[in-house]
């Protein structure tokens, strides 16, 4: 007889945690594993994109190399997350004679402790175990959601919007949905496009995505790393396009997951126009654009009576003098409302030195938002003469959004 596991809910911040792998499954349990605080140490001789952005921005510590036993000293937690048996089964064996607890992707009746189905509401966190069995643990998590998340319906009756169709359990196969996931609070997704992450065979996402949206895919569902990191390792947009088609032909379905909105430079209307032209139907769920709620996460409304009555949003990828750049940063100078600047960081200084060379003033207040609506949002506040110079003292880095306007102190007491 098997006995039932002992449920804890593990307080690991600043505590070592040890993941072995630095794949799809690695990608999704890390951060959770970052959300609760804890001191990633992660050993893997490659990463995916995504994890190789946190490694980067000194989120984790990754050891780029195959795991030896001296990586557990100091370890509360490991996490194997490599599907060669004989590797996992390796450091399985270390971290018993340690007296580490170990959660095994390969094989959960060889591990000491499992990774639970997880939702979260606000402040409240639950946990499911489904007896060893994810599919279970995931059905039960998913009905928990629904009952925390419940909303009275127009007739007073409380219901799950948007009642799934399809063939096999409850899902549409080859289709595609392109979903906006938000500025990077997981809890910033719609309704609608949770729902359809939940159906997903396939997910495909980019970096920008919040990391905890990945955690709660079920376990069978393949997740497509598709980062852009911005000046570094990349997909280009055609493979992402195909990858998408193909899983779709092949009748699985596709959610391609999106950080902020699909169509706001998420170019999303390229990846439906190549579904279309290959007869693949998509669905497009918008997201809440960064380019609204970076402003509003840090105090700034993006317009105010009697302050601003526009706000104009802008890519700042390329350099103003760049020929390819298709933005009349002249005409946006004499504007008096809003400018807010997406993916500007590196041409910031290019960027202001235009506008105030066509009439904008250099005190005009500016503020630059990184991360927005994440628990490392940072908030740099300046004006539009000085704002390059000290978002580099800052040392402020992608993602961020840059704010221009008299909206910047709109609210300010």
């Amino acid at each position: 007889m098997t006995s039932n596991p002992y449920p804890l809910g593990l307080r690991l911040h600043g505590r070592r945690v040890v993941v072995v792998g630095g794949g799809a499954v690695a990608t999704r349990r890390v951060p959770a594993l970052l959300d609760a605080g804890a001191d990633v140490l992660l050993v893997a001789p490659e990463l995916t994109p995504a994890l190789r952005a946190r490694a980067d921005a000194g989120r984790l510590h990754w050891v780029p190399r195959r795991f030896v036993p001296e990586d557990l000293d100091g370890a509360w937690l490991v996490q194997v997350a490599v599907d060669d048996p004989i590797a996992a089964a390796s450091v399985s064996a270390v971290a018993a004679e340690r007296r580490i607890f170990c959660v095994r992707a390969d094989d959960r009746t060889a591990a000491t402790a499992w990774t639970p189905a997880v939702t979260r509401h606000g402040p409240v966190t639950v946990a499911v175990l489904g007896g060893g069995d994810p599919r279970r643990a995931m059905t039960v998590r998913d009905a928990i959601r629904d009952l925390l998340a419940v909303r009275l319906a127009p007739d007073g009756i409380a219901g799950r919007p948007d009642a799934s169709t399809g063939t096999t359990g409850g899902q549409q196969a080859g289709r595609v949905a392109l979903v906006g996931a938000g500025p990077g609070d997981p809890e910033l997704i719609t309704v609608k496009g949770w729902r359809l992450l939940t159906e997903a065979d396939v997910v495909v996402a980019d970096r920008l995505v919040p990391g905890l949206l990945l955690d709660e895919l079920r376990p069978d569902v393949e997740l497509v790393d598709a980062s852009k990191i911005p000046y570094g390792p990349s997909r280009a947009q055609e493979e992402i396009n195909q990858i998408l088609v193909d899983r779709a032909l092949a009748g699985a379905f596709v959610v391609r997951l999106k950080g902020g909105d699909p169509y706001v430079f998420g170019r999303g209307g390229e990846e439906l126009l190549a579904c279309a032209a290959a007869g693949v139907p998509v669905t497009v769920v918008p997201g809440v654009t960064s380019s609204i709620a970076a402003p509003a996460a840090a105090g700034i409304p993006v317009t105010h009576r009697g302050v601003a009555h526009e706000f104009t949003v802008v890519s700042g990828h390329l350099a103003p003098d760049a020929p390819a750049s298709l933005v009349r940063w002249d005409a946006l100078a004499g504007l008096h409302g809003t400018l807010v600047i997406l993916m500007g960081l590196k041409n910031l200084a290019a960027i202001t030195a235009t506008l105030i060379a066509h009439g904008r003033s250099p005190q005009t207040p500016a503020a630059v938002v990184q991360e927005a609506t994440t628990g490392t949002q940072r908030v740099l506040r300046s004006t539009l003469g000085a704002v390059a110079a000290d978002l580099s003292a800052a040392d402020l880095r992608p993602p961020a959004v840059v704010v221009v306007g008299d909206v910047v102190g709109a609210l300010d007491g």
